[in-house]
């Protein structure tokens, strides 16, 4: 090949003009979101996938799975999800709450998401100790006491009644579009709480929640 400039009476001719007429279709980013309850959690991100694949759909594409599996099994699900899918995941959010699940299932879930991300897919270990509820409670106060998940539920109907928004039920359809307007403060508080539990792992951070590194990556369009 000629490392010779072109000449100055070939610039104007066609086969020397640059192709402006072809127009380069940019694939869609697409996300896989699995979670391990079947209906609270996809209830909330059923919600997201909405506004972003209605609003957005030639840019991001979300993709919504409630396994109702745990930890371990739920994450082989979701890799399962992604190898066999002709969509080509850029971002697989492997969702779970702690509850009274083994430390060790709980902690080698992260890892493994970790050890099986790749440059054309990354895996998220979206976990939440004890359980979703906190990412809902910190929508409304910052909260760092290690108490049981059950005692989220009276804590978030009295947030809701306080907004006129009813009591707190798992699976409540609008969650989302109630908490929307505090997002930005969850984001904050949950933050808060990821410095706190820095050097710990995930079954020993208690509370935490990593919901927000999801919400994050979603927030443009949102």
């Amino acid at each position: 090949m000629s490392l010779k400039p072109p000449k100055k009476s070939d610039l104007n001719k066609g086969w020397m003009k640059k192709r402006l007429d072809r127009k380069i279709k940019i694939q869609p980013e697409y996300h896989l979101i699995v979670t391990e309850g079947t209906n609270t959690e996809p209830q909330y991100f059923q919600t997201i996938k909405d506004i972003v694949n209605q609003q957005y759909r030639e840019k991001i594409q979300l993709d919504i799975y409630g396994e109702g599996d745990n930890t371990l099994s739920l994450f082989e699900k979701a890799k399962n999800r992604a190898s066999e899918s002709p969509n080509g995941y850029k971002h697989v959010w492997v969702v779970y709450d702690t509850d009274d699940f083994p430390a060790d299932h709980i902690n080698r879930t992260a890892e493994l998401c970790v050890q099986n991300t790749t440059d054309e897919t990354q895996y998220h270990a979206v976990w939440s100790n004890q359980c979703i509820e906190l990412w809902f409670l910190l929508h409304f106060s910052y909260f760092h006491s290690d108490i049981h998940r059950k005692e989220y539920w009276p804590k978030l109907t009295d947030w809701l009644q306080s907004i006129e928004k009813g009591e707190y039920s798992k699976g409540r359809e609008d969650m989302y579009d109630i908490l929307r307007p505090y997002m930005d403060q969850a984001i904050r508080y949950a933050k808060k709480l990821d410095e706190t539990n820095a050097e710990r792992s995930p079954a020993n951070s208690a509370p935490g929640t990593k919901v927000y590194e999801l919400i994050e990556k979603l927030r443009p369009y949102l």
